[in-house]
């Protein structure tokens, strides 16, 4: 039997599937698929257990220390490295890392700090009206391993990528965007921003003179990229540059929105997509959970849930596109520096300002020290934040819960937070 590439590579190498959530049993799942006898190992956390005798398992709080045990290691995104040195002989990859190697489709990668998911979406939906085959998969939840096996020449991937599924990756795809840079998983890399960034810039650096690099032409890359030494064709797309149909749907309100269909459509036209398949896509949008998602009207308040904003940049243009009231903040402290955040605050129209812990609270603490006149609570967890939320609100205000931090403090994930938030607005708002 010919096997697929992938396994071509990994059969006669010990592997390690670092991290057991759901792109490590994706990993197992398709290495088990070809090769069902292949001895595995399963490093992870928490304790795993699954039928299998070919297992290995390296489990608890030293599992990073067996590493270097392994030809290969499959590491899952949210591990982070920042304080492991890989030892030599020890290759260490990733599903992201072997689909961009060896996948025959052509590929669409999307990365940035922010904007990312709409911006995946909205070219797959493009792709889509305009014929061309294709699937959306990614950091949105979707590994790529599940798809790999439909992805044949004809198709493209459009594939959302964080910067920890870049880290390890030494193959760029097709076209690349990146819809800018802000501070955010600091704590995830050595170096901090400088590691983030470089992990970011993996969507580019591996790309030929036949590939495509979109980049955010407003905010630039200096000091992070010298664009002359990119090899591939290069498009400066600027959040003012003229679209060719008109942008009439609510769920894609704000200037943000505007620059990441800019993204889409300056994506999904390298590919024949016309402006009038794009702008069909664009009309028949129906939003992404989390994201600006308007819950609905309790109390005479309308309640958005925008979870997914997990830094400063993602929240100002969150609450200046709706002109919210109120705003929840509050998350995870991963030494984000949140000075120029708390001026912003006090400059919006914003009448109301919670904050659960830790940043929340943080940033309320500086709000005091420079002097508001603006209402501000502290509160204890995010319950007591959305009744506070209906006591000060105004009659047919605006809520929004948007944290500019991580939720791993009191979450699994955003959308955890996410979710219980709606949760609360409809218990509370009866």
């Amino acid at each position: 039997m010919v096997l697929p590439p992938i396994i071509e590579f990994l059969k006669d190498k010990s592997v390690l599937i670092l991290g057991f959530g759901r792109e490590g049993q994706s990993t197992y799942n398709y290495i088990r698929k070809y090769l069902p006898e292949k001895l595995l190992g399963i490093g992870d956390g928490r304790e795993q257990k699954i039928d299998d005798e070919n297992v290995e398992y390296f489990c608890g709080e030293d599992y990073l220390s067996h590493i270097g045990k392994f030809d290969v290691v499959m590491k899952s995104p949210g591990i982070s490295f920042v304080n492991v040195d890989i030892p030599d002989g020890t290759y260490v990859t990733c599903q992201t890392d072997l689909f961009m190697k060896y996948a025959p489709c052509k590929k669409i990668g999307v990365t940035g700090s922010k904007g990312k998911t709409t911006t995946s979406t909205l070219t797959y939906k493009m792709l889509c009206a305009g014929g061309v085959s294709c699937e959306l998969m990614g950091n949105m939840g979707l590994p790529v391993f599940d798809y790999i096996e439909e992805m044949t020449e004809d198709k493209i991937a459009v594939v959302e990528l964080s910067s920890h599924q870049l880290e390890f990756t030494r193959s760029s795809p097709n076209v690349s965007i990146l819809t800018n840079i802000y501070e955010e998983h600091l704590e995830h890399y050595k170096g901090g921003m400088t590691g983030y960034v470089n992990s970011k810039l993996n969507i580019v650096k591996h790309q030929s003179e036949n590939d495509t690099f979109i980049y955010n032409g407003t905010q630039g890359l200096a000091p992070y990229l010298d664009l002359n030494t990119v090899k591939s064709n290069v498009i400066a797309v600027k959040k003012d540059a003229e679209l060719p149909f008109s942008i009439n749907n609510i769920h894609l309100a704000g200037e943000h929105n505007r620059h990441d269909v800019l993204y889409a459509f300056t994506a999904a036209s390298q590919f024949g997509v016309t402006a009038e398949a794009a702008k069909k896509a664009i009309d028949d949008f129906e939003g992404i959970e989390h994201r600006m998602e308007n819950i609905g009207i309790y109390n005479s308040i309308t309640f958005y849930n925008d979870c997914i904003a997990t830094i400063p940049h993602a929240v100002m243009c969150a609450v200046n596109a709706i002109n919210a009231n109120t705003l929840i903040i509050g998350g995870k402290d991963r030494g984000i520096d949140y000075t120029d955040f708390a001026v912003d605050l006090e400059n919006s129209n914003l009448s109301v300002i919670i904050g659960t812990k830790t940043t929340g609270h943080k940033i309320i603490d500086m709000m005091v020290g420079n002097g508001t006149e603006k209402t501000l609570i502290k509160a204890e967890n995010l319950e007591e934040a959305v009744k506070q939320a209906f006591e000060n609100t105004k009659k047919d205000g605006v809520c929004i819960l948007s944290p500019a931090a991580s939720s791993y403090n009191e979450y699994k994930n955003f959308e955890e937070k996410g979710r219980h938030y709606k949760e609360l607005v409809k218990k509370y708002g009866v």
